[in-house]
């Protein structure tokens, strides 16, 4: 069984803030930053440091070489990124005095995955295997199609959420994976119950778990319910909290653990992310 990651890949720049910048407000920050990260690039760094092997697959600029090096001393395997001419994904973060952030993102490279890449990635995995996906790159319905064709399981977090992601083949999911404002703007429903049920008789196949920050997590499948309470932390940054959770999970379930100790491992280390600044680099090892 092997893990693959379709996902974006991104350089971070962190701004220190006190408070987010407002409409016709220019600030000072107090320190800035550059990271590596981007949804992808961050949930296939903690899937390695989960003790998973993780195959990541994505498109960055050519003269940006050093990303690669910089995956693979992370233990990431990276054939199927390719070059091409366009930027490198980019975000601009503001980070506040309470730890929370603030994100735009210039797609770039990230947007530059056509049908030659997904065929020849997807050649190299076979039914049981794995397949991660976020909504940072282009042709996400495409890949949905040709890996459930090919009987690999699909696990999907719709982040950033944009209205296209109700026109993808969400029937073909195993694991929907989202915050309560992604779930909210997926089922219409507020609470977190209502959603869960809401996207449960929409997607009965599909498995379905929400992140809900300092409240924890919520797991529903076939009338199952399983709730984790999240950890107790001083947060200083939660940029990478959500990607360091769907990680560790994903590399806990591959690995049989159950749901309830996959949820409670994922959520002991997205605590732990918070107390680092950036993306990547704020994802921890736990032995």
């Amino acid at each position: 069984m092997k893990i693959l990651n379709f996902g974006s890949i991104n350089k971070d720049l962190v701004y220190l803030v006190d408070d987010f910048v407002k409409p016709g407000q220019t600030i000072s920050s107090n320190n800035h930053e550059i990271f590596l990260g981007g949804k992808g690039l961050n949930q296939s760094v903690a899937i390695a440091r989960a003790g998973s092997k993780i195959h990541h697959a994505g498109a960055i600029n050519k003269d940006d070489d050093y990303i690669i090096k910089t995956l693979k001393k992370w233990g990431v395997e990276t054939s199927n990124i390719n070059y091409v001419n366009k930027s490198t994904g980019h975000a601009i973060i503001q980070v506040d005095k309470r730890g929370e952030n603030s994100i735009i993102i210039c797609g770039g490279a990230n947007q530059c995955i056509d049908n030659n890449h997904i065929e020849e990635t997807l050649s190299s995995f076979s039914s049981g295997d794995y397949i991660l996906l976020q909504n940072e790159i282009n042709n996400i319905d495409e890949i949905i199609k040709r890996a459930y064709n090919k009987g690999i399981k699909i696990i999907f977090n719709p982040a950033p959420y944009s209205n296209n992601v109700q026109d993808y083949c969400l029937e073909k999911i195993d694991t929907l994976i989202y915050n309560e404002t992604e779930g909210e703007s997926l089922s219409g429903k507020k609470d977190k119950f209502d959603i869960v049920g809401e996207l449960s008789s929409r997607y009965p196949k599909t498995k379905q778990l929400i992140t809900l920050g300092k409240k924890g997590s919520l797991y529903f499948f076939e009338n199952k319910t399983i709730e984790v309470k999240a950890e107790k932390i001083n947060a200083v940054d939660t940029t990478a909290a959500g990607d360091t959770y769907i990680g560790y999970y994903i590399s806990c379930i591959s690995k049989e653990k159950s749901v309830k100790e996959s949820m409670q491992i994922a959520s002991r280390a997205a605590a732990i992310s918070t107390t680092k600044l950036g993306g990547a680099s704020s994802i921890p090892t736990l032995n």
